[in-house]
């Protein structure tokens, strides 16, 4: 027990948020340290890391041939262990601020649906990446005491968690997920949508880069009060050459409908499943929304006239996951009922 505390003062711990896209740290008396992009450029041939976060995302679609800038997460899991491993190494490095004599423990969040096999990854990584010991906790949890919700109490409470490769809904109550419905649909795919509407009906190709600057500037899940437009830079697939086209965000909403149709039939199939005490506790309480992709103009508004109940869309909300799980660390005894046990 001496031990492990003398060990605890000559390191700072840290809480990462290991996003699809986006990757924050936490780090224990110093909050939010970190917070770059889930971006990764490597050598194709001698393997060496030539950027990391957002130095690595600005050469996306721009790298020569011997360059190539890898995404190492996907749909909120581990799809490149090793380039995993190097962002996990960077970012845990960058955190301790010469405090590095003895290997930091760590908190990771992780989608509610996530396997054994990929809990088991994630632990592994962080381990591999300089990690002393690993623990793991749900996002939508960490979400939830990162919002400040009363998760040990007898109550329901309702959390829609929207990040870049998931949409965890879950509902809780003392310090457990009641129930959770995760599906692999998040800020990505509302991306990959924006793309693929251009092509089909403009005969406009854009990079995932632009498709994320079109959503962040006009996209929407409800009508807005001022529509809006802006000038988009593509290649003409016909002519093959660079054009402008002006898009507007009734357009981009029509291309967004079966990502956002999804999220919210995602929602009423929890609804069907829980129990009328919940229920009710959720009918006074209402819902909380979170995660960076829950950005999008109008989802709030969206979900509420689905669900006939009120939506808060909270401030800053891509910052509640890695806030929540931070707060754990700091009060790890308060808080051990929320971690997820180690299988053997």
């Amino acid at each position: 027990m001496f031990w492990d505390y003398f060990l605890n003062l000559l390191t700072n711990d840290v809480a990462i948020d290991l996003g699809t896209a986006n990757t924050l740290v936490y780090v224990k008396g110093h909050g939010i340290v970190v917070d770059e992009p889930s971006v990764v450029a490597m050598e194709n041939e001698t393997k060496k890391i030539v950027a990391v976060g957002k130095k690595a995302k600005k050469m996306v679609g721009k790298t020569p041939a011997e360059i190539r800038a890898i995404k190492p997460m996907k749909d909120g899991v581990i799809a490149n262990f090793e380039i995993t491993e190097e962002l996990l190494r960077d970012l845990i490095i960058r955190s301790q601020q010469r405090k590095f004599l003895i290997r930091p423990r760590v908190i990771v969040a992780v989608p509610s649906g996530v396997t054994e096999v990929e809990k088991r990854a994630v632990r592994e990584s962080a381990k591999h990446a300089g990690a002393r010991k690993v623990f793991l906790v749900s996002e939508p949890l960490a979400a939830a005491i990162g919002v400040g919700l009363p998760v040990h109490e007898p109550c329901g409470n309702m959390v829609i968690d929207i990040g870049g490769g998931t949409t965890e809904i879950a509902i809780m109550s003392l310090s457990h997920i009641v129930d959770h419905n995760s599906i692999r649909i998040g800020g990505d795919e509302m991306d990959e949508a924006i793309i693929n509407y251009l092509k089909n009906k403009h005969n406009l190709f854009v990079g995932e880069s632009t498709a994320e600057q079109i959503k962040i500037n006009i996209g929407s899940a409800y009508p807005l009060e001022n529509e809006l437009s802006m000038e988009v830079r593509g290649r003409d697939l016909i002519k093959g050459h660079p054009v402008s086209k002006q898009i507007t965000s009734e357009e981009i909403r029509e291309s967004l409908s079966e990502t956002v149709d999804a999220i919210v039939h995602a929602v009423h199939i929890l609804f069907e499943k829980i129990a009328p005490e919940l229920s009710a506790d959720i009918a006074d309480r209402g819902v909380i929304l979170t995660g960076g992709a829950s950005q999008l103009k109008g989802l709030d508004k969206k979900i509420e006239e689905s669900v006939d109940l009120p939506v808060t869309l909270i401030d800053e909300p891509l910052t509640r996951v890695v806030m929540g799980s931070g707060r754990i660390l700091d009060e790890i005894e308060e808080y051990k009922d929320v971690i997820i046990p180690e299988t053997k």
